[in-house]
């Protein structure tokens, strides 16, 4: 049986990186696909853990392989979902999440209509403007410009199966959760998960 394909999507700062390693911990049935980027690492992130990080003549190399399901360059820097990845794990049978930007989540529906897409909202742009200052790892400039950018990602919010505002952690963890399990429990899902007890039932 295939595994769901999750979608999560959100501007810089609403807490996707967070929510998403807590559901991991929560659900040893989802896995999250690492994606590849030409970016540089930031404190605390490991090379094939939170991304394969790879120089741009690599990046490019394997675009030109079509070894990507899905690329877009975000503030600078390319990143890239291995269509090999997504295959594998999906025929696995576990579900696997996408942590993308809303163009990589356009590339994805087109070869993934079933795909669900969950965008997660700040409660407020003073909020988004105060979590990035807290982070302590970008200039004022730069965090205008990722206000900027972060104001034309939500503009495409409407684009999503589902919306979920991070304004307390553990309620969005929980939308999140409550999301997974809605798909799982879909009839041809269900149906195929315990085939042999509705076929005694029957």
């Amino acid at each position: 049986m295939m595994g769901n394909l999750f979608i999560i999507t959100a501007p810089s700062g609403a807490g996707k990186t967070s929510l998403v390693g807590a559901l991991l911990d929560a659900d040893e049935h989802v896995k999250l696909s690492v994606s590849h980027t030409t970016r540089q690492p930031r404190p605390g992130e490991m090379d094939g853990v939170h991304y394969y990080f790879v120089d741009e003549p690599v990046f490019i190399e394997m675009l030109n392989h079509g070894d990507f399901l899905e690329s877009a360059q975000v503030h600078g820097a390319h990143y890239g979902t291995s269509q090999s990845t997504v295959n594998r794990v999906l025929t696995s049978g576990c579900d696997l999440v996408l942590e993308i930007d809303w163009q990589g989540a356009q590339q994805v529906r087109q070869q993934y209509p079933d795909a669900i897409s969950i965008f997660i909202l700040p409660p407020s742009i003073e909020a988004l403007e105060q979590r990035l200052n807290n982070r302590g790892q970008d200039s004022a400039e730069v965090i205008q410009r990722r206000l900027a950018a972060a104001k034309e990602e939500m503009s495409h919010v409407a684009e999503f199966d589902y919306v979920t505002i991070n304004d307390r952690f553990e309620h969005a963890l929980e939308d999140l959760r409550a999301i997974i399990r809605t798909q799982r429990l879909k009839r041809d899902k269900q149906l195929a998960r315990h085939q042999a007890m509705v076929q005694g039932l029957l």
